[in-house]
């Protein structure tokens, strides 16, 4: 078979397909295979005008319609689907040879992998690829990781096809072996938080002000024309305006409240604890998720006492601001403790990740764009170390103008037992950043005490330890 394509796709499902077909429309040559033919044929049958697309009936046909060096981009489900894929492809490949991984890989197996093919003198590229379905055909977000020679070769063809804000393109270098599924993992992870916030306003909105599903979804859509405009703000507006066809009533009353996950944001806040990394917000919004799945525990729980008031909001104008306060002040957190996470792994592992070029990227095609993620970008040019996005001048004041609204917000929310634990936590790790001593003193004080796990002294150097059984004398440790 003649070399034709300039690159290869192995996984039709929709994003496999999408993505494809995303290559085809700006002019690259694809080969395209997939375990069942009929998936392929399907594809250029019904897409092939849109293109040029070399289908493979093996993943040997693949290889041998690929130019050199080749480039090949697995799409198929995470985990041991991704590794029989690998196995079965590589020993078909030679050095120099590009496998791009674009599935949502847990980033240790990127790197595992990375290493296993850069032993056989191929390159391995996890990327992370965000936008859905849509994204994938019309423009997604792209976190390639993986070494400088091999993004030399491939970059140009997914900064071709990915989002564009502004003639920029949505896709950089991230840095080597897993540091572009690291960073889509905390993604995600903000996505999760991103998300239980919404849902927190809605709910706010509902029990505070007693409005139908549609009002709300107005409300929304105000909120996505100002500071808080974005992709999930957008949709929520989309959904809560939605009417269900079968009962005739707001189509979010009839889905069942049980949120559930891939396991994307649970890896966000099991590597935060393995790096130390107080990620609170996210924490809660995976937690929620758990907690809304956990039938037997709730239906146990609803006749607990609540000692809860009957809410009533004397200036609807002015609660929903506060709602919208609170929710600006919240996200940025959210998104503050994810780029302290990145930061984190990237001097853990050596990654070198510029975290302004990772708030870039994410500026479209992604599912948590929005607009501040331009100030985002602009806060980590003014100081690329920036410690904690929250001190950046643009978001200190930012969010410090909505501290009073927060506060009211989840005061009320707690007075009248309505749960809001992304928005409390967020506000809690707000007060916690910014205080000037904390509790700490004590807990490690207990610590000492039972363990014998010495401690600091704000007076002078060094560890100490207290004799607590055997008189109460201080020792240098």
């Amino acid at each position: 078979m003649t070399a034709l394509a300039q690159i290869g796709v192995t996984g039709l499902a929709v994003m496999g397909r999408n993505l494809a077909r995303n290559f085809a429309r700006h002019g690259y040559a694809v080969a395209v295979h997939n375990r069942t033919s009929a998936r392929t044929r399907s594809l250029v049958e019904e897409h092939g005008h849109e293109g040029t697309f070399v289908p493979a009936e093996t993943l040997a046909d693949l290889v041998a319609a690929l130019e050199r060096p080749r480039k090949v981009v697995i799409m198929v489900k995470a985990g041991a689907p991704t590794d029989a894929v690998i196995d079965e492809l590589v020993p078909l490949l030679e050095p120099g040879d590009i496998v791009v991984d674009a599935g949502n890989a847990h980033f240790p197996d990127t790197r595992r992998r990375e290493a296993a093919l850069r032993e056989r003198g191929l390159h391995f590229v996890g990327a992370g690829v965000s936008g859905g379905e849509e994204g994938a055909l019309n423009g997604p977000s792209i976190m390639p990781g993986g070494t400088a020679e091999a993004y030399a070769s491939l970059g140009p063809m997914l900064e071709t096809i990915a989002a564009q804000v502004d003639g920029t393109p949505c896709c950089t270098h991230v840095g080597p072996d897993g540091a572009g599924h690291f960073v889509k993992m905390v993604h995600n992870g903000i996505e999760y938080a991103d998300m239980q916030l919404i849902a927190e306003a809605y709910d706010l909105l509902r029990q505070g002000l007693g409005a139908s599903a549609a009002e709300i979804g107005q409300v929304f859509a105000e909120w996505n024309t100002g500071d808080l405009e974005s992709f999930l703000i957008e949709i929520t507006a989309e959904v809560l305006g939605h009417t269900d066809p079968v009962t005739g009533g707001a189509f979010v009353d009839v889905v069942l409240d049980a949120a559930e996950q891939k396991g994307t944001g649970r890896w966000t806040v099991q590597n935060a604890l393995d790096l130390g990394v107080p990620v609170t917000g996210i924490a809660e919004a995976t937690f929620a998720r758990a907690l809304s799945g956990s039938a037997p525990q709730r239906a146990a729980g609803r006749g607990l006492p609540a000692h809860a008031g009957t809410w009533h909001v004397p200036d609807r104008d002015a609660f929903v601001e506060d709602v919208r306060r609170a929710l600006y002040a919240s996200k940025v957190v959210a998104y503050s403790q994810g780029f302290e996470q990145i930061a984190a792994a990237s001097a853990e592992m050596g990654w070198g990740i510029d975290r302004g070029a990772m708030a870039r990227i994410w500026r479209g095609g992604c599912i948590i764009r929005a607009r501040f993620l331009d100030r985002i970008t602009e806060a980590y040019e003014r100081d690329p170390d920036l410690p904690l996005l929250l001190a950046d001048p643009y978001f200190a004041q930012a969010v410090g103008d909505g501290v009073a609204a927060w506060r009211r917000v989840v005061a009320a929310a707690a007075t009248n037992g309505v749960p809001v634990p992304a928005f409390a936590s967020s506000l809690a790790y707000y007060d916690g950043v910014r205080a000037e001593r904390l509790p700490a003193n004590l807990i490690q004080a207990q610590r000492d005490f039972f363990g014998a796990h010495t401690y600091r002294r704000t007076d002078r150097t060094g560890s100490f330890h207290t004799e607590w059984s055997a008189g109460r004398a201080e020792v240098e440790a």
